[in-house]
């Protein structure tokens, strides 16, 4: 009776062994992080710009804004921060991209990211990954740029402008331009054969109409 006992606490230590293996698998890279890949990119062409001094359109001080933040990118996702965050300070309704927080439901989207609405004043909920925001057609932003070691120029919707995992982006509304201010250096713009987003073609006046579902933090 003893030697049954025995094999059958073996067992179960076999079982449990079994079961409980995934828990030590190891994490997945962060080199191996589209993200991190991009970032670490765009640090060593801002260094080489930095030290060749052969980009005239950028100023001394905007390298160092745009290495700083890149810096700061490249260490949140080395430490496992793998979601971005949008806060919307331009006096309407924005729409921003962002996953579905029922993964079942995910499995049958037409889309990788869903559009959803955060209102003025409003930030997204900490750890639900706002992945960019959408420019409607009739918004503009100044001084976009989506290269480290591009010069700034105006950008008009409609567009989806992607964010790096770790940023927590502001989008404010210039008084004097009517247009969109944004804190980050360098945004993606991406179209509908880069990614398989949803960009519909319509007016901030419409999005105005929207009932606000993001996940969100009072600002």
């Amino acid at each position: 009776m003893k030697i049954w006992k025995s094999l059958l606490i073996v067992l179960m230590i076999f079982v449990n062994l079994a079961f409980a293996q995934p828990s030590f698998a190891d994490r997945p890279k962060f080199s191996k992080n589209p993200d991190y890949i991009e970032v670490t990119k765009a640090l060593k062409e801002l260094s080489q710009t930095k030290d060749a001094q052969t980009v005239e359109s950028l100023t001394p001080e905007e390298i160092q804004k745009r290495t700083e933040e890149l810096t700061l990118q490249k260490y949140a996702l080395e430490t496992g921060i793998n979601w971005g965050q949008c806060d919307n300070q331009t006096g309407n309704t924005i729409a921003v991209y962002g996953k579905t927080p029922n993964e079942e439901d995910d499995e049958d989207a037409v889309y990788d990211n869903n559009l959803y609405f955060l209102a003025n004043g409003q930030s997204t909920e900490n750890k639900w990954d706002c992945d960019g925001i959408y420019l409607a057609n009739d918004v503009k932003v100044a001084n976009f740029t989506s290269s480290p070691n591009g010069q700034g120029q105006e950008l008009t919707g409609p567009a989806a402008l992607k964010i790096l995992d770790g940023t927590q982006l502001v989008i404010k509304t210039n008084l004097d331009t009517a247009a969109i201010d944004l804190n980050v250096p360098t945004v993606k713009v991406l179209n509908s054969k880069k990614a398989n987003w949803f960009i519909p073609d319509i007016s901030q006046a419409i999005i105005n109409t929207r009932v606000p579902n993001a996940p969100s933090n009072q600002s």
